[in-house]
């Protein structure tokens, strides 16, 4: 799909929000407006065109779906022409006030694309992998190869309309005598008739099937991030593309670890006695058990760092941090020898002295009660 300017909410100036008749709405009087039979402006038929591209992909709830959670890339090549020109299936509206059907559906056309979801453990998106998925959609018909008619049998040119798929007949219009190109009735299109119709698809030239397709999911990808597999949507029509197959990946909470960005964050619960004095304590990281050092005098709360244990960047080299989150934890119970000890200890420890932004908060409070 081409680029164009804004997005295509802007185009027809309407709210991400908007009802589907506001839509409606929004479209038919930019339409009537841009048309090139009404607007003999420069621009005119460039900016009519973004209209229309704009209003097939809002006007279908799929559509829509799709480029509101990845933007045009959700949507490329599903636009009948996109922003290139075409005018997709929603001609059937211009028909009703501009007289005119402004498909040829007896060319190739995109099949359609398919999106679906895809829950990975929190490893697998981490170090990537081979995922094994079943995809239903609609793929050339396997007895007939697509071509409609029972194999053997006989296909004629369409005697209504020659072969070419449309018929065209002069309409006046409030706009005056216009030319209009509609489907041909009588092939629907196909600019040819079956003598027997392929008893699998049933002249349709598709059948419904499920199939295993492999997924590569690459290292390092995370929650949300969507997945392209060209190609992989339903199959085209009378020999044109198939459509592709978005996959949106949906990552299961991991007990232990938690990911920022590159980094994994794990939370390392310690003794006060370890923070004070310091020492080594084991923990797991993504690649297996590791030490690490926690230096004397540790604080609640403390950030230690391992250089190149989290994430792999997402088609890039290197990996990021994890993120060791020190927790101090305060005993409930004391038996009557460690309470000992802790007497001890408060008696040979002084109490730590407090900041002067401390000092200076208390000594307000004390203010505020006196008063």
């Amino acid at each position: 799909m081409a680029t164009t300017k804004g997005d295509l909410y802007e185009i027809l100036g309407v709210s991400r929000g908007a009802s589907d008749e506001d839509i409606r709405r929004a479209f038919r009087r930019l339409a009537r407006q841009y048309h090139p039979d009404v607007n003999k402006d420069s621009g005119a038929e460039i900016r009519f065109k973004e209209i229309n591209a704009a209003y097939e992909i809002l006007s279908d709830p799929d559509k829509r779906q799709r480029y509101d959670a990845f933007g045009l890339a959700g949507v490329d090549g599903a636009a009948g022409g996109g922003f290139s020109g075409g005018f997709g299936p929603f001609a059937d509206l211009f028909e009703s006030f501009f007289g005119t059907d402004l498909r040829r559906r007896s060319g190739p056309a995109r099949g359609s694309d398919l999106r679906m979801e895809l829950q990975v453990d929190f490893l697998e998106a981490v170090f990537g992998g081979d995922r094994k998925i079943d995809v239903a959609r609609e793929q050339l018909c396997s007895h007939c190869g697509g071509a409609g008619a029972e194999p053997g049998t006989k296909t004629r040119a369409c005697d209504r309309c020659g072969g070419a798929g449309e018929v065209r007949a002069v309409q006046n219009t409030i706009f005056g005598r216009v030319m209009s190109t509609a489907t041909c009735p009588r092939c629907n299109g196909e600019g040819r008739i079956h003598e027997q119709h392929c008893m699998r698809c049933r002249g349709s030239g598709r059948e419904h099937v499920s199939r295993e397709l492999t997924v590569t999911l690459p290292a390092g990808i995370d929650e949300g991030q969507p997945l392209r597999l060209s190609g992989e949507g339903e199959a085209g029509y009378r020999g044109g593309p198939p459509g592709d197959l978005y996959i949106l990946l949906h990552v299961r909470p991991h007990p232990v670890f938690q990911r920022r960005g590159q980094d994994i964050l794990y939370e390392l619960r310690v003794s006060p006695a370890l923070a004070a004095l310091g020492g080594t304590a084991q923990i797991p990281t993504v690649d297996g058990a590791q030490a690490i050092d926690v230096p004397a005098g540790t604080q609640h709360a403390a950030l230690l760092r391992l250089r190149g244990k989290g994430v792999p960047r997402l088609n890039a080299s290197g990996r990021g941090d994890q993120v060791v989150v020190v927790t101090v934890v305060v005993p409930t119970k004391l038996s009557a020898q460690e309470r000992k000890l802790w007497e001890e200890m408060r008696q040979a420890s002084p109490e730590p002295e407090r900041s002067a932004a401390e000092k200076g908060l208390l000594g307000h409070l004390k203010d505020l009660f006196r008063g």
